[in-house]
């Protein structure tokens, strides 16, 4: 009983309110908006039911008549997917496929390599340099497969094809797996001799150079063992294994001042005045 007289209070305080106009023509927009002004179009998105088991239209362009099929699934955008995927493949083959830098070698590198050479040793970076030379080489026409030679020097100007080398003359190595290793052991054993035979001639040279100091009297033997840091003297020649020759810097130094002397005879003139 309380909550229907509480109802019926709120209904008669609610018809005895009075509306703004201006807030009753917005709510009535308000309302308008909010209602369906046009019908539902017939597609399958804009029903509200759709009947159990039935497929949805989808809208589809038909293919003009005489024109040529579409072969693939995508049309347009699947192609230019296929395209991208295969010039993003090219890339990254040609990035870890890529050939190595030329590299830099110091001449004893260089010599140690044409040793190695000989002996039928070649390192991985050098067989990719020859490789890549090859191919170099037969791209250009050498038929190195077919009976032709690699270029030993700059294209029409070879040693070969001038004279200066005889092909049959050069080695030929077809060497296995052990027989390298058995020549790089072996190459090893040399270059360990080598550099022991360096060692004791330095250590025999230091020792012979102690006992002569040693053997020198007190004040030469005091001056010795201060090291001279001082460069060669600008007017002369740097040390040599032959000795000099008397009176030669005399010599050049005049014909330097003659030759000058006569190509500037202006100078010889003004000097003498």
């Amino acid at each position: 009983m309380a909550l229907s007289s509480s109802i019926s209070v709120s209904r008669r305080l609610f018809k005895g309110l009075t509306i703004n106009p201006a807030l009753a023509s917005g709510m009535m927009c308000q309302h308008h908006q909010l209602q369906q002004r046009a019908p539902v179009s017939g597609t399958a998105k804009g029903k509200a039911k759709l009947k159990s088991g039935q497929q949805l239209k989808r809208n589809t362009i038909g293919a003009k008549k005489g024109g040529a099929p579409s072969t693939g699934g995508g049309g347009g955008g699947g192609r230019g997917r296929r395209e991208a995927i295969e010039r993003i493949t090219q890339i990254a083959e040609s990035c870890l496929n890529a050939s190595t830098p030329l590299r830099h070698l110091s001449p004893k590198e260089r010599l140690r390599e044409a040793k190695r050479e000989e002996l039928g040793l070649i390192s991985k970076e050098r067989q990719r340099e020859l490789d890549l030379a090859k191919a170099k080489a037969k791209s250009k026409g050498t038929r190195e497969d077919d009976g032709g030679h690699v270029l030993m020097g700059p294209p029409g100007l070879d040693y070969i094809s001038i004279g200066l080398v005889d092909e049959d003359a050069i080695p030929k190595y077809e060497l296995t797996v052990e027989d390298g290793r058995r020549l790089a052991k072996q190459y090893s054993q040399v270059l360990m001799r080598r550099h022991r035979a360096r060692q004791t001639a330095e250590s025999s040279l230091l020792s012979l150079k102690k006992e002569a100091i040693a053997a020198l009297p007190e004040k030469l033997r005091a001056a010795a063992m201060i090291p001279d840091m001082t460069p060669f003297p600008a007017n002369r020649y740097m040390a040599t294994l032959t000795p000099p020759i008397e009176g030669y810097i005399e010599k050049v130094r005049d014909a330097a001042k003659n030759h000058f002397c006569n190509k500037f005879p202006a100078v010889r003139f003004a000097s003498a005045i």
